[in-house]
């Protein structure tokens, strides 16, 4: 069953409150895929997303690591992919990516096209996109389950 929730953003003292809404509308999914053009936000959405998991990590982007892990103030992980930089996906099976998938751990995967069989049927997509006032519209839909 796909359900889906439009947002726009216009400030970033938003963000938090978005964040907050977001992870009630998914309840417990916990893969999470975000599109976008470089610069829409996907990162700084993920690090607004962290934050209200209780990450206390430093939250930036893994372009280079491919992946980075968190964990919040309970000792959960929380995994933040950047597959950018990735040619194909044998790339990300040699990163056991799909361990990491299979955890029960949000994953928070930016530039999923890049790794498009290997996305388990249920997830969460966002998507995120420039207007032409520089505020960003926001849409998630919920895949599967």
């Amino acid at each position: 069953m796909d359900t889906n929730m439009l947002t726009l953003l216009s400030t970033p003292d938003q963000l938090p409150g978005i964040a907050r809404q977001l992870l009630n509308y998914a309840e417990d999914q916990k893969i999470w895929l975000f599109e976008g053009e470089m610069g829409a936000g996907k990162t700084t959405l993920i690090k607004a997303l962290c934050a209200e998991l209780g990450v206390q990590d430093t939250v930036s982007s893994p372009t280079f690591s491919i992946v980075h892990e968190y964990a919040t103030a309970k000792g959960m992980p929380v995994y933040h992919f950047d597959c950018y930089r990735l040619r194909h996906e044998e790339e990300a099976l040699e990163l056991d990516c799909m361990a990491y998938f299979e955890s029960g751990y949000y994953c928070f995967i930016e530039w999923p096209t890049k790794i498009p069989s290997l996305i388990p049927s249920t997830h969460c997509q966002i998507s995120l996109t420039v207007q032409s006032d520089g505020h960003r519209l926001l849409r998630m839909n919920l895949h599967g389950g």
